[in-house]
C-alpha cells in the first residue's frame, strides 16, 4: 500500500481475494465470512498506510453507516439481544466490502480478469447443475439426500445453486455486453451463454429465482442498443423453443412449474386447499401476524424464530415455527416493524435509484446487470431467502458494490479530493 511496495503484488493480492468470493460462497458460510473479513481487514490496513479517509465524507458511506447504526439500535430493542447480535454488528463488513471493491476498480482500471474468473466459475457450476439433472449426482457425488429432485450442485444440503448462478449471471452478461458490443461475431455467444445460465437456474427447480432471473434477463436483453429487432425476435423465438424442449423432457419441471400451480386454482375447492396447505401462504400469514403484534419496531433481526417457536400467549394467533418468513418485505415488517422497514427501504432505494440516470446514459451493462439483480430482489410477493443471511447478503452486496464501482461517474473514490490514485 505504500510507494515502496510493488503495485503488481498489491494487484495480485487484491484480485485474488475478490476473485475467490464466489468460490468461498460455494465452500460455505464460514469460508465466505472469512473471505469478506480478510477483505475488510485489508481495506482498513490500506486506509492506515495511506492515511487517507476522505471517503468518510461521501454521502453513500454516510448512508450505509446510518443503516449500520440502525441495525445496532435494532439489536437493543430485539426480543433476544444475542440472537441478532452477530448479524447486526457484523454488517460493518459489507460496508467495508463496498469500499474495498470501489477502491479496487479505482486503483486498477484493467479489472476485466475478475469477470473472466467469475465467468469460468459460474459456467462450471451451471455445467455441474446439468450433470446432476441428467445423472442424479453432481461431479462431487452430491444428489437428492436432502431435497428430492431439487438440484444442490456443490452446496450439498442447500438447494441454492440457482440463487448462486443468478447472483453472478447478470454481472457476467453485463461484462460480455460491454466487451463485445461492437463485435458481430461474438453476439451469438453473448446470446447463448445467458440462456444457458437461465436454463441452469430453471432446472434447479427454484421457481422464485427463475422468475426473477427471467424478468431481469428480458429487461436486460431488450435494452441494449447493439441488438437489432430482427436479432431480438429470433433470439426470443429460439429461447421459447429451447425452454419448451427442456420442459417436455422433464416431468419434474412440468410438475413444479405448471401442474402444481395450475391445479391449485382450477376449482374453488382447490383454491381453498391451496390457501390452507401452501407453505408459503402460511409463512406469509405467520409473518404478518408477527408484524401485527410488533408493528412499530418488530421482534428484532434474526428474532423471528424466537417469537414463532415459543408457546403463544394468544392461542388464536397463527404462527409457523421457522427461521424467517421467506419473503423480503414480510421479513422486514416482522423483524423491523414499520420504523425499521422505512429506514431500510429508504436508504437502499435511494442509493439504487440515485444513479439510475447515470447507468442509462453511460450504457454500462455491468452496472445495469447489478441494478437489475438488486431490483428483482425487491419484487413483491415472490418468496425469498433471508435478506440478512450470510449467503444472500454476500451476493447482494457484491452486486451493490459493483453497481457503484465499475463506473467512474459513480465510483466513490473518483473525486478530485481523493488522491489515492497517485500512491
Amino acid at each position: 500500500m505504500v510507494e515502496t511496495v510493488n503495485s503488481r503484488y498489491i494487484y495480485i493480492y487484491f484480485f485474488s481475494i475478490i476473485a475467490l468470493l464466489p468460490i468461498s460462497i460455494i465452500l460455505g458460510s464460514a469460508i465466505s465470512l472469512i473471505n469478506v473479513l480478510i477483505i475488510s481487514f485489508s481495506f482498513l490496513m490500506l486506509c492506515f498506510f495511506l492515511e487517507s479517509y476522505q471517503f468518510l465524507k461521501r454521502k453513500e458511506f454516510l448512508l450505509l453507516i446510518a443503516l449500520y447504526f440502525y441495525l445496532i439500535f435494532n439489536s437493543f430493542i430485539s426480543l433476544d439481544f444475542y440472537s441478532g447480535f452477530e448479524r447486526n454488528f457484523g454488517f460493518l463488513r459489507f460496508i467495508l466490502l463496498f469500499l474495498f471493491i470501489n477502491y479496487f476498480f479505482f486503483k486498477f482500471e484493467k479489472s476485466e480478469k475478475l469477470f473472466r474468473a467469475w465467468l469460468i466459475i459460474i459456467l462450471f457450476i451451471s455445467i455441474d447443475v446439468f450433470i446432476e439433472t441428467i445423472f442424479g449426482r453432481n461431479l462431487a457425488g452430491f444428489g437428492y439426500e436432502f431435497y428430492e429432485n431439487r438440484i444442490v450442485s456443490f452446496f450439498y444440503d442447500e438447494p441454492v445453486a440457482g440463487s448462486f448462478i443468478y447472483g453472478f449471471s447478470l454481472i457476467i452478461i453485463g461484462y460480455l455486453f460491454n466487451k463485445y458490443s461492437g463485435d458481430n461475431k461474438s453476439k451469438v455467444a453473448i446470446l447463448l451463454l445467458p440462456i444457458l445460465f437461465l436454463i441452469a437456474v430453471l432446472v434447479t427447480g427454484e421457481r422464485s429465482n427463475t422468475i426473477k432471473f427471467f424478468i431481469g434477463f428480458i429487461i436486460f436483453f431488450l435494452l441494449p442498443h447493439f441488438f437489432n429487432k430482427k436479432t431480438k425476435f429470433f433470439s426470443v423465438l429460439f429461447f421459447v423453443i429451447l425452454i419448451s424442449i427442456v420442459f417436455s423432457q422433464s416431468q419434474y419441471l412440468k410438475l413444479r412449474y405448471i401442474t402444481q400451480l395450475t391445479n391449485s386454482f382450477m376449482t374453488e375447492q382447490n383454491r381453498e386447499e391451496f390457501f390452507k396447505k401452501n407453505i408459503y401462504w402460511n409463512l406469509y400469514k405467520s409473518g404478518l401476524n408477527v408484524f401485527k403484534n410488533y408493528p412499530f419496531f418488530g421482534v428484532g433481526n434474526k428474532n423471528y424464530r424466537i417469537e414463532t417457536c415459543v408457546p403463544k400467549k394468544d392461542p388464536k394467533t397463527y404462527y409457523l415455527c421457522i427461521t424467517h418468513p421467506h419473503q423480503l418485505y414480510i421479513e422486514f415488517l416482522s423483524e423491523h416493524g414499520l420504523f425499521g422497514t422505512i429506514i431500510l427501504l429508504s436508504i437502499l432505494f435511494f442509493l439504487m435509484f440515485r444513479i439510475l440516470g447515470i447507468i442509462i446514459k453511460s450504457k454500462n451493462y455491468i452496472q445495469a446487470g447489478c441494478f437489475l439483480y438488486i431490483l428483482t430482489n425487491f419484487i413483491p410477493l415472490l418468496p425469498s431467502g433471508s435478506f440478512f443471511s450470510d449467503f444472500n447478503s454476500t451476493i447482494f452486496w457484491i452486486n451493490f458494490s459493483l453497481m457503484y464501482a465499475c463506473n467512474k461517474q459513480t465510483n466513490i473514490f473518483y473525486k478530485e479530493d481523493l488522491k489515492l490514485k497517485s500512491t
